[in-house]
């Protein structure tokens, strides 16, 4: 799989760590109950089609990257600067 950097172009997908769905990133709070930091540690979800992941380009630009992507065919519709999404999103 090719994913193209915003910073450095088109790269192989071994320059990047994938870090998942970002809505699996949220960590629960210190005193969350058990049953929520289970949830966090270990439920996933795993959809079929369209998705949006966040990467971090490890081996070049040290970008956090979002893909837009989809999980059935592997093609990649998007991907834009984390750092731009979350401005995008005040």
């Amino acid at each position: 799989m090719r994913i193209s950097c915003p910073n450095c172009g088109e790269r192989d997908r071994r320059e990047f760590y994938y870090m998942g769905d970002s809505v699996a990133l949220h960590r629960p709070n210190a005193d969350a109950d058990e049953s929520m930091w289970d949830d966090y540690l270990h439920i996933r979800d795993n959809p079929a089609g369209d998705t949006c992941d966040l990467w971090y380009h490890e081996g070049g630009c040290g970008a956090w990257i979002v893909v837009t992507r989809n999980t059935l065919t592997h093609e990649i519709h998007k991907t834009e600067l984390a750092s731009k999404v979350k401005e995008a999103h005040r």
